[in-house]
């Protein structure tokens, strides 16, 4: 149902058309904004409004000072008291507390500013991260929704750690976890399981997004059924779970929101137009293409393995390095390689993703990355660096056969001829076919998912047929 036949539903019936307000309220890093303002899109194209809250120290990353001014939605900023942005991989209890409290006041005065304006919030969706969100909505009479922008497989790790069936410190060297995954190691786990109990706040509030299930009203989760079928059936017997995704631009997926091709409230400005041109010039599968996301800092020595195999490959090689990230490359590597690489500091991945002549995407294995090269049909090289990357390259391994895993010695790094070899194993090796077909399959089912009628579709639908007869509860 679209946004024109949920008001002709209403006007059958006799009623006065009223339009649901969603406040959507993302975590403040780029890989968590954007899912959740590409479902944004989803919920406005059947009939929603929306409004999206964003912390101010996100704002002021914003490459572009008037991107908010011009932004799609309407924007309404909090604070959680760091304006001027917080270390996440350092960050400690206290601060953690400070935010948590400062958040959720600021929150609770957005709600009471929009009820008085008489632009009242009907629904927050939430990022899972946020935890304190259901507290502030549900003393506001507001329906809470939360949102998980990591994988099913990874939230059925931090449940079973919550509920103290995943026992900590991890000891065996084979973990079997309740739900359908597949036996793991320790190296398969997020790296705030790997790392317990040295880092124990880490995995706390990994766990915590699980703390008060019963209290929100929806749980979505930015996969789809058919990716992850036996662990959204578990999780969806243990609380209240659907998937929805994947939450990438309409023109990558479905086609139905007319001029859905980009994210947008960017941090990084995008190199298009050279990566297009240059692209253009190679052949169909040619072309490798490496980059590890918005947040991930690969240690200078790793910057310099991927370095020397990128070097040595016979292919051609569309390297995204971060501004911050540039000290990092070799002496001279630009001018050395500028014959056959093109190094840029950040693009459209998915316009990337989706041309002909890209083979092989070498990745740090984000979720939204992971996603969106499942959604382009782009095999992967997994060097999973942080989080629940490592959780996701064994999927893209061992489980969807879209790729494969290049192995860490035991300090964590990926050497020059292991990254070589992987590389070559999914461009030309003798399981490349068949890596090609697998990832044509499931890049076949994403789209079904999302499409009208599919297994996501159906879902974000049931949700706002909820919202609008004022039935979500």
């Amino acid at each position: 149902m679209n946004r024109a036949q949920a008001r002709a539903t209403m006007a059958d019936c006799g009623e006065e058309e009223r339009i649901p307000h969603c406040l959507v309220l993302p975590f403040s890093l780029q890989g968590h904004v954007n899912p959740m303002l590409q479902f944004s899109r989803r919920l406005r194209s059947k009939g929603l409004r929306i409004t999206f809250v964003v912390y101010k120290s996100f704002l002021k990353t914003l490459h572009d000072s008037a991107a908010a001014s011009s932004f799609e939605f309407p924007v309404e900023p909090i604070t959680d008291g760091f304006d001027d942005g917080v270390d996440y991989k350092s960050v400690s209890k206290e601060i953690a507390e400070h935010a948590w409290k400062t958040s959720s006041e600021s929150l609770e005065h957005l709600l009471k500013k929009l009820r008085s304006s008489g632009a009242g919030a009907d629904c927050v969706i939430y990022d899972s991260f946020c935890y304190w969100v259901p507290y502030v909505a549900k003393a506001a009479a507001v329906t809470a929704a939360a949102f998980f922008t990591q994988s099913n497989s990874v939230n059925a790790i931090y449940f079973s750690a919550h509920n103290r069936e995943l026992k900590l410190p991890i000891s065996d060297q084979e973990i079997r976890i309740s739900g359908g995954l597949p036996v793991m190691t320790p190296a398969d786990l997020p790296s705030f399981v790997q790392n317990y109990p040295s880092e124990p706040l880490k995995l706390e509030i990994m766990t915590k997004q699980f703390s008060n299930v019963d209290m929100v009203d929806w749980m979505f989760v930015n996969t789809f059924y058919e990716l992850e079928r036996e662990v959204s059936d578990w999780m969806g017997k243990m609380t209240p779970t659907r998937p929805i995704g994947p939450t990438v631009p309409s023109a990558y997926t479905d086609g139905r929101i007319s001029g859905d091709r980009e994210y947008g409230l960017s941090a990084f400005k995008a190199v298009t137009d050279e990566c297009t041109d240059w692209l253009d010039q190679n052949d169909v599968g040619s072309v490798v293409y490496v980059s590890f996301g918005s947040f991930a800092r690969p240690e200078s020595e790793q910057i310099g393995e991927i370095a020397a195999a990128l070097k040595r490959i016979p292919a051609r090689f569309l390297w995204v390095v971060r501004a911050s990230e540039e000290s990092k490359l070799p002496r001279s590597y630009r001018e050395e390689t500028s014959e056959k690489g093109l190094i840029v500091r950040w693009c459209n991945q998915l316009e990337v993703l989706s041309h002909a002549a890209v083979g092989c995407f070498v990745t740090h294995c984000g979720w939204n990355s992971t996603l969106e090269a499942i959604c382009s049909g782009v095999p992967a090289v997994a060097l999973p660096q942080w989080s629940d990357q490592f959780t996701n390259a064994k999927l893209v391994a061992d489980v969807w056969g879209t790729g494969v895993r290049a192995a860490a010695d035991g300090g964590g790094l990926v050497g020059e001829e292991e990254i070589f070899r992987c590389i070559k194993h999914v461009m030309e090796g003798a399981a490349a076919a068949e890596i090609r077909r697998r990832s044509q399959k499931w890049r076949k089912a994403a789209r079904e998912a999302v499409d009208d009628g599919g297994s996501s579709d159906k879902n974000i639908q049931e949700f706002v047929a909820a919202l609008i007869n004022g039935s979500i509860n």
